[in-house]
């Protein structure tokens, strides 16, 4: 862990809020960037962040540097409150699709757009989709995982994913599948 962080995470266990105040200000931009690919605007986004540093906060006895590092351990909380708002926004349905194939994700419509544009559409997913769809596109969980966090089988996880894929494939082409 760099030096400067070390030490404002060091004065953060000793509850010195200069300390939490400077360790906010050198980490929004990290964080809120991981808030808006789960977020459908800019204001769900800063709740999000709100009670992540919240919790950020109150367990950051609990962060060890030897089980990684302290952005990835954030990232972890950050994800979670994420998704916890988005299954408060929708309910996850139970499709059982354990045979669903592995969608492939086509990168060359999306290296011809804008990626302000896709995060955009992104947003526009409904919620349970566009969670699968971040946490397997952008963030690199495995279905396996995206099951285990949201609570949902690993085909549902495939089937949203499969979902995600042709709605934002509709979208970007301005066709229907």
């Amino acid at each position: 862990m760099e030096q400067e962080l070390q030490i404002l995470v060091a004065e953060c266990r000793e509850g010195k809020r200069k300390a939490q105040e400077q360790l906010y200000r050198q980490l929004y931009g990290f964080a809120m960037a991981i808030a808006m690919r789960y977020a459908t605007d800019e204001q769900e986004a800063g709740d999000i962040l709100g009670h992540a540093f919240v919790k950020m906060f109150r367990s950051i006895q609990s962060f060890d540097e030897t089980k990684g590092n302290f952005h990835g351990w954030l990232k972890k909380i950050i994800i979670n409150e994420a998704l916890d708002i988005i299954k408060q926004r929708s309910r996850f349905t139970r499709l059982e699709m354990d045979m669903a194939e592995e969608p492939a994700i086509n990168n060359s419509i999306i290296e011809q757009s804008d990626a302000a544009a896709i995060l955009q559409l992104v947003r526009q997913l409904p919620p349970a989709t566009h969670a699968v769809f971040v946490l397997y596109a952008i963030d690199g969980y495995t279905h396996k995982e995206i099951a285990q966090q949201l609570n949902i089988s690993e085909g549902t996880s495939k089937w949203h994913l499969s979902e995600a894929r042709k709605l934002l494939k509709q979208k970007l082409t301005g066709t229907s599948i």
